[in-house]
């Protein structure tokens, strides 16, 4: 059994922060859009329509792609050498995007860096969840999703910065995306293979047994049963094994609904189109990129707060507080489109759901996804809940603006996601399972039914 109480090594803390990189990526790419939304429709004379499928969703569709096949490098090729790739993706697809003046051309270099975002939520949380200790693994995985605020963050206070700049302002917003991309690319060649992958996937123990030993906190711990373990599991797992087996029900059903109802909220929604929300509220175009800043900042800081908790309070608590803040603020986002609330009424409500979801689905998801399957199915569990949240987002994110316009109040698609959110809360109290401190081989046999 791997050691569950110890301090935290350095390594592991350096490598987790590094491959959490992939996740600052991840949030710029995915929110950098925004800014540059009303602009790019403006240039292109599209539709809503055209607009919502091939200028704003395709980085979307992308990663609907690379969340659907990333498992085959992640698996194949290696964790380390798919985090590689994702960094070149990303900044292909930053230069490219920023450099075309078609948006053809432009929907074609945003699904590329499309598919660096659907791989890394299979790669980064994979090799993450493979070198912690089961004590700090939450706080660990979830620097994953920290980044990915951070991203958001980073990607909101850059458009509002870079807004005035010119009709090009928006080859800007999107282009300064290579410069970070570049960083991490070099930054991950320095990273040691997952020793869980080069056990079952090379069968190199001795390689796997070295790094385990460099990540160790404890030199007293017996690396030796560790690795005695993971070859049982190898030896027990059928051949040409699948999470569609029936004994893998359980956690494919679970992987499926956290994902299902963490875009079923309208989180990807409300990022995306942020500001062309706020200008539905009434305010002018500069207050709602300001208003767009402070969802970044709110986001980031209850991230904060449920990276602190996920390994104390556990998975399952945090889901709970963050149904509850999601029913509470939805409704009141609702409400105050049908009453015509003025003022800072709706940016205050999705303040308190962005809190909601940062310290909820925000921390838990990727955690919660990266834990349930055992090591030798890791990649394709991470790739069908992944691919999941895509389908979702990218669904959302096309036909969110058609029924805005077109809905005789937004309140009606806020009412939706409420709804949802309530399932969420089912869900969460009579079918979601604990994982904290678990060992991933003990949660291997407990998901297997």
């Amino acid at each position: 059994m791997l050691e569950t109480h110890t301090p935290m090594n350095g390594r592991i803390l350096y490598y987790s922060i590094v491959v959490a990189l992939a996740g600052f990526l991840f949030g710029f790419d995915t929110v950098v859009i925004s800014g540059a939304d009303k602009q790019l429709q403006e240039l292109w004379n599209s539709s809503n329509l055209f607009h919502g499928f091939v200028v704003m969703s395709m980085a979307l569709w992308g990663t609907v792609i690379g969340a659907i096949f990333g498992n085959i490098p992640t698996d194949r090729l290696g964790r380390r050498p798919t985090l590689i790739l994702i960094g070149v993706l990303y900044f292909i697809s930053a230069l490219g995007s920023a450099a075309v003046s078609d948006p053809y051309w432009f929907s074609f270099f945003r699904f590329i860096g499309g598919l660096g975002v659907g791989a890394s939520t299979i790669a980064a949380p994979a090799y993450v969840s493979e070198i912690a200790p089961a004590a700090q693994r939450g706080k660990l995985v979830a620097l994953y999703q920290f980044n990915i605020v951070l991203g958001i963050l980073i990607a909101f206070v850059s458009n509002y910065l870079l807004q005035g700049i010119g009709e090009n302002a928006w080859r800007w917003m999107i282009g300064v995306e290579a410069i970070p991309a570049f960083f991490y690319g070099i930054m991950v060649f320095r990273l040691p293979e997952s020793p869980r992958w080069l056990l079952l996937h090379k069968g190199d123990r001795e390689n796997a047994k070295q790094i385990f030993e460099s990540i160790a906190s404890d030199p007293n711990v017996n690396h030796d049963e560790a690795l005695d373990a993971l070859e049982e599991e190898a030896r027990e797992s059928a051949h040409g094994d699948s999470i569609f087996r029936a004994k893998y029900r359980f956690p494919v059903m679970l992987a499926f609904l956290v994902a299902f109802f963490n875009q079923a909220s309208g989180i990807n929604a409300v990022l995306y189109y942020a500001p062309r929300i706020m200008a539905e509220a009434g305010l002018e175009a500069s207050s709602a990129l300001l208003s767009s800043i402070g969802i970044g900042v709110t986001n980031m800081v209850f991230t904060l707060v449920g990276l602190n908790l996920i390994d104390k309070l556990g998975r399952k608590t945090l889901m709970y507080i963050g149904s509850f803040g999601y029913i509470v603020s939805l409704s009141l986002v609702a409400m105050a489109f049908f009453q015509n609330w003025s003022g800072l009424a709706v940016p205050l409500f999705l303040f308190i759901f962005i809190a909601a979801h940062a310290i909820g689905q925000g921390t838990v998801i990727w955690v919660f996804i990266s834990e349930i399957f055992p090591n030798h199915l890791r990649a394709d569990g991470q790739s069908f809940g992944s691919s999941t949240h895509w389908v979702m987002a990218a669904l959302i994110t096309v036909f969110l603006p058609p029924v805005l316009s077109g809905a005789d109040n937004p309140g009606y698609v806020f009412v939706f996601f409420t709804a949802m959110m309530v399932l969420q809360l089912l869900f969460v109290h009579f079918k979601m399972p604990e994982t904290r401190g678990v060992p991933l081989e003990e949660l291997g046999k407990q998901m297997a039914r």
